[in-house]
């Protein structure tokens, strides 16, 4: 059979596509490790075209940082604080319903909520906020709170972390964002992250949400110091996840900025590891409807360039972001519609604003 030279080193890979066959571990380090970024890009664009054609999403979404107290301080993280520390903060709830009930005035449908491990907040406080907000804005999805928060709620009440989550439902959650994940394996965890949750509690926590019927999504950093194949294990952990409760919608990669960190030394993730992270996510997560490129973290450029490498998935407005700006991202704080739109049709693409659960509220075509 004749390759299109363009498949150069990937015709493997494309063999077991055109045949329904699975990528496997040796699949992903292939394509990870490929010279041929313009093949890698290729195949990941034909699977996101089988996914969701030439439809690329965002919505109108705020994030709202309630605290950067924290008292795990994860080596990879600028945004925390100690309780004493100049610098640190800690919102009502109060003033967070004011903020998210601005924010509904603006139109947002969707709130993101998270924080730190923060020391002497009672679990009140948690679920007025979310009991709270429901009230102000009934019509707003809340998706609050990582793993590592509900695992540490489940600490602080001693409860099984499933009553937390069902405590949380009740309240008016919508949606869990992917948080906490980093990378599963347990050496990056000792080193970059040795206080959080291990990455086996983090799936365990995910699960429980998905029986539950809370759907999550799941994050990856990655440009710190996993492997390669510690990057393939992370993705392959999700997509046998996926296969058990088909409860994730989109899987976020992030990539590690290391201004202010314990890990200023590393060199930030370069513009091609980026694409070639998305592109295999895309191709080893057959399972993931949507791959988002996080602008936020890769700068919007790339974050483009990224939808002709398997990502359909913009995330959205984002205002008020804080905690890759203190990890010295030089990206906006937030993105309008009309500039996600145009990046999205500059592309070629049709833009679509969705909202949580990525029912099409309206439609843009180029």
């Amino acid at each position: 059979m004749e390759f299109d030279p363009i498949l150069k080193g990937l015709e493997d890979v494309y063999n077991k596509m055109n045949m329904d066959q699975r990528l496997n571990r040796s699949d992903g380090l292939q394509l990870l490790q490929t010279t041929n970024i313009l093949g890698l890009g290729y195949l990941a664009n034909e699977r996101r075209r089988a996914m969701t054609g030439d439809q690329v999403f965002f919505n109108n979404n705020a994030h709202i940082n309630y605290s950067n107290v924290c008292k795990v301080r994860c080596g990879f993280c600028a945004f925390a604080k100690d309780l004493e520390e100049k610098g640190s903060y800690t919102m009502t709830v109060d003033e967070v319903v004011g903020k998210a009930g601005q924010f509904a005035d603006q139109g947002v449908t969707e709130i993101h909520i998270v924080g730190g491990i923060h020391p002497d907040l009672p679990f009140s406080y948690y679920l007025d906020m979310v009991r709270k907000i429901k009230e102000r804005a009934p019509q707003v999805s809340l998706k609050a709170f990582t793993a590592a928060e509900y695992d540490y709620f489940a600490q602080m009440e001693n409860v099984p972390v499933v009553e937390i989550l069902t405590k949380f439902k009740e309240a008016g959650l919508s949606f869990i964002p992917g948080g906490g994940a980093e990378n599963f394996s347990q050496r990056v965890r000792e080193i970059i992250c040795p206080g959080k949750l291990s990455g086996k509690r983090w799936l365990e926590i995910h699960r429980l949400a998905h029986q539950l019927g809370i759907p999550t999504n799941a994050n990856m950093l990655y440009g710190i110091i996993e492997t390669d194949e510690e990057l393939i294990d992370h993705l392959l952990a999700l997509r046998d996840l996926q296969d058990e409760t088909k409860g994730f919608y989109a899987l976020i990669p992030t990539a590690f900025h290391p201004k202010n960190t314990k890990f200023e030394e590393v060199s930030q993730a370069s513009a091609l590891r980026t694409l070639k992270v998305i592109a295999v996510a895309r191709l080893i997560l057959d399972n993931f409807r949507y791959i988002k490129a996080y602008w936020v973290s890769s700068s919007p450029q790339v974050a483009q360039m990224a939808l002709t490498f398997g990502a359909n998935d913009l995330d959205g407005v984002v205002r008020e972001e804080k905690i890759y700006h203190t990890a010295g991202a030089t990206s906006p704080q937030m993105q309008t519609e009309q500039q996600l739109i145009h990046m999205i049709h500059e592309a070629g693409l049709e833009a679509v604003e969705r909202d949580t659960y990525y029912n099409v509220i309206k439609t843009f075509r180029p």
